[in-house]
């Protein structure tokens, strides 16, 4: 069978110009045996697209909640070619995102990987561990497969530095809400607001904002303050993890999607 490869930057672009707020939900590839039926809840539940982790073992960005999805996944033999393989006969109906890092995309080669994101119906990759200054090659090789490259705009960037993150990314471009590793927060950090701000004065991409956005009414805040939309993975993947079935993840997207429909 073969799926549609739905375009990630035209996608959150014309929903955005619709007036709706993005949502950006995240599963683990491969975190247990029910991970595409949760992929597809939260597609159905309201997201505008959604993030698939790729596990790895040193996931540097990543919180204990992430960390233990990758763990699991691991231990399940999971690979990059098992989560691609997988993917290949998706209709999840929304474009998907893949996460991983910048070892998983050397080791067959930038080409290779991008080329393999792309046969596999994923239309955008956010690697976070490498730089912007050392990501040209990868960059060139991820458009050559029309695959989008998401790249991370930090609170602690310079002026000059976000311009030139906004100017290369494709997609849309993930604001750090804070320093530090991926996790739910009992409050928004100041710093989601004023990132949130800054991006969008200087870029017309879609501005979605990712880490530590734990709850609707935190999606809401950051959204009011200028974003575009959020990214949420902890809060989610905690429920999966606690055993609860794949629609719990729905049922926290449909929630997510309300208050961002009504705020």
């Amino acid at each position: 069978m073969s799926v549609e490869r739905l375009p990630l930057e035209a996608t959150l672009r014309a929903n955005r110009d619709a007036g709706r707020k993005l949502l950006v939900p995240y599963v683990t590839g491969g975190m247990d045996a029910r991970w595409l039926t949760t992929l597809a809840a939260m597609a159905d539940a309201g997201a505008d697209a959604v993030e698939v982790g790729i596990p790895f073992s040193d996931p540097v960005m990543d919180g204990p909640t992430i960390q233990e999805t990758s763990a699991n996944a691991l231990a399940r033999g999971t690979t990059p070619a098992s989560v691609l393989t997988e993917l290949k006969d998706v209709d999840a109906g929304v474009p998907l995102v893949a996460m991983t890092y910048y070892n998983l995309v050397y080791r067959p080669g930038e080409a290779r990987f991008a080329r393999s994101l792309a046969q596999a119906g994923v239309s955008g990759a956010i690697v976070p561990d490498i730089p912007l200054e050392e990501a040209g090659s990868w960059c060139v090789a991820a458009d050559a497969e029309g695959v989008d490259t998401v790249l991370l705009a930090a609170p602690t960037a310079s002026d000059e530095r976000l311009a030139r993150i906004c100017d290369r990314a494709r997609g849309f471009v993930y604001g750090v809400s804070l320093l530090g590793t991926t996790g739910e927060r009992a409050s928004l950090a100041p710093t989601a607001a004023a990132i949130a701000k800054r991006l969008k004065s200087i870029t017309d991409l879609p501005v979605v904002i990712g880490i530590g956005i734990s709850t609707p009414e935190q999606a809401v805040e950051v959204c009011e303050a200028g974003a575009d939309g959020v990214v949420v993975a902890s809060a989610i993947m905690r429920r999966i993890l606690a055993g609860e079935p794949p629609e719990a993840a729905g049922e926290s997207v449909a929630a997510l999607r309300a208050a961002l429909d009504a705020g």
